[in-house]
C-alpha cells in the first residue's frame, strides 16, 4: 500500500499558497485492506474513506469510463492494479494531476509542474471532455489565478466548446451549476469566470442573463470593480443589477411598462432556476429595486426618501447597511454616477428613522391609528431635511 497526496494540495504548496484541504489517494490496496485499518467508507460503492483519525479523504486509486450523460454518468474501477499515473490521467487539469509521496518526491507525469511555470491552463486527456462540469471548474480555476497570469490553454478552450455545443451542459444540475458559480464570485477576479464561459459559448447556455452585459464596452469597468465587494452575494446583486439595466437600456421594443414592472420577476426566475440561498435573492432584490431611487435622494422629496428607507428596511436591518452600501457604490462607480458614498446616505436615512419612536408618541398621547400616521410624518419631515 502507497500513500499519496494528490490535487489541489500538492498545486497549492507549489504555488507557494496555504494549504488547507488534503485529500489522498491509495495505491495497491482494496476497500477490504482499508476497512481493516479503521478506515470508514464513505458509500457502499464509492472507494472512498475517512482517516479513523484526521478525518481526511482516502481514495483508492481508481479509473473511469463514461457511461451516461452529465458529471454522473461514469462508472469506476478500483483495485489493487490500478496505478498512480492511471489515477491521475482521470483528472481535469494537468496541476490538478500530480501527486507527493511521503518522502516529497512529486510524481508529475502530465505537466502540471511546467503549466505552474508558464501559468497554463491545460487539460490531462481528451476524456476531459466527457465531463461537462469541467467547463465551470476551469472557468472558476481561471477566476481565482488570472490575477497571477493564468490562462486557458487553446486546445483546452476547444473541448470547453465542445461541451458547450454538445448538449452536455444541459445535464447539469442547478445545485453543482450554483456551487460553482458561487465559489467562483468568491475568487480573487469572478469576472474571469464570466468571460471563460463566454469564449467557450457556455454563458449563455448556463447564465444567458449576463451575455449582452459581457459583451458591452462597460463589462470590463465592472468586472474591474467586483473583487472591491466584499461578499458573494454583495457581487452577484451588482452582477444581477448591472445586467438587467444593460439590457433594459438596450431594448427598444419594450414599452415603459413593461421595462420597469418585470424587475422583481427576472431576478426571481433567475435566483429559483440557479436555485441560489435566499440570501443572495433579497440582496439583489433590494439593490436592483432602490438603486435609481437612492441615486436621485439628493432631489428627491420627504415621501420619496422615506419609501427607499422603508424600501431598504433600515430600521428593523441596519445591519445590512455596509453591504447594501458597497452594492450601491458600485454601481454608481459603473455608471459614473456623481453621488455622495452610499454609507452616509443610508446611515443619514437610518437616522431620520430613529429620530423619533413610538414610545415617545404614546407618551404625547399618541395612540392607534393616530400613532402610526404622527410616527410617518415626522419620519417623513426628518427624511426631508437630511442634506444628502
Amino acid at each position: 500500500m502507497q500513500i499519496y497526496l494528490v490535487g489541489g494540495a500538492v498545486r497549492d504548496r507549489l504555488l507557494g499558497h496555504p494549504v488547507y484541504d488534503r485529500d489522498w489517494v491509495v495505491v495497491g490496496a482494496s476497500a477490504e485492506q482499508m476497512i481493516a485499518q479503521g478506515y470508514k467508507p464513505v458509500g457502499a460503492d464509492f472507494p472512498v474513506f475517512i482517516h479513523p483519525d484526521s478525518g481526511e479523504e482516502y481514495a483508492l486509486a481508481r479509473t473511469e469510463r463514461k457511461s451516461g450523460h452529465g458529471y454522473g454518468g461514469f462508472v469506476y474501477h478500483a483495485s489493487p492494479d490500478v496505478t498512480l499515473e492511471q489515477d491521475l490521467l482521470r483528472r481535469d487539469l494537468s496541476i490538478n494531476a500530480m501527486a507527493e509521496a511521503a518522502d516529497g518526491s512529486l510524481t508529475d507525469p502530465y505537466g502540471g509542474q511546467q503549466d505552474l511555470e508558464n501559468r497554463i491552463l491545460r487539460h490531462v486527456s481528451p476524456a476531459f471532455a466527457e465531463d461537462p462540469l469541467r467547463v465551470l471548474r476551469v472557468a472558476r480555476f481561471a477566476a481565482r489565478y488570472a490575477c497571477r497570469g493564468f490562462r486557458v490553454a487553446d486546445e483546452t478552450l476547444a473541448l470547453m466548446r465542445e461541451l458547450s455545443t454538445g448538449g452536455e451542459l444541459g445535464y447539469l444540475s442547478a445545485e453543482r451549476i450554483w456551487q460553482e458559480f458561487d465559489r467562483a464570485l468568491g475568487e480573487p477576479s469572478p469576472g474571469v469566470f464570466i468571460d471563460v464561459l463566454q469564449d467557450c459559448g457556455a454563458l449563455a447556455v448556463l447564465f444567458d442573463e449576463f451575455s449582452a452585459l459581457q459583451q458591452s464596452p462597460e463589462w470590463p469597468a465592472l468586472a474591474a470593480g467586483l473583487p472591491a465587494l466584499q461578499h458573494n452575494c454583495e457581487r452577484f446583486a451588482v452582477l444581477c443589477c448591472a445586467a438587467l439595466q444593460h439590457s433594459h437600456q438596450h431594448d427598444t421594443q419594450a414599452a415603459p411598462a413593461t421595462q420597469d414592472a418585470p424587475l422583481r420577476e427576472q431576478i426571481e426566475a433567475l435566483c429559483l432556476r440557479l436555485k441560489t440561498p435566499r440570501l443572495y435573492r433579497d440582496q439583489a432584490l433590494l439593490v436592483c429595486s432602490q438603486q435609481a431611487s437612492l441615486f436621485r435622494l439628493a432631489a428627491a422629496d420627504g415621501d420619496t426618501r422615506l419609501g427607499v428607507a422603508s424600501g431598504l428596511d433600515l430600521l428593523r436591518r441596519p445591519e445590512r447597511i455596509p453591504s447594501l452600501a458597497r452594492c450601491f457604490d458600485s454601481l454608481a462607480t459603473w455608471l459614473d454616477f456623481d453621488v455622495p458614498p452610499a454609507l452616509h446616505t443610508l446611515q443619514a436615512l437610518q437616522g431620520a428613522l430613529t429620530a423619533t419612536t413610538p414610545a415617545q408618541l404614546m407618551q404625547q398621547g399618541f395612540k392607534g391609528k393616530a400613532l402610526g400616521e404622527e410616527l410617518k410624518r415626522r419620519q417623513r419631515e426628518a427624511c426631508a431635511r437630511l442634506t444628502l
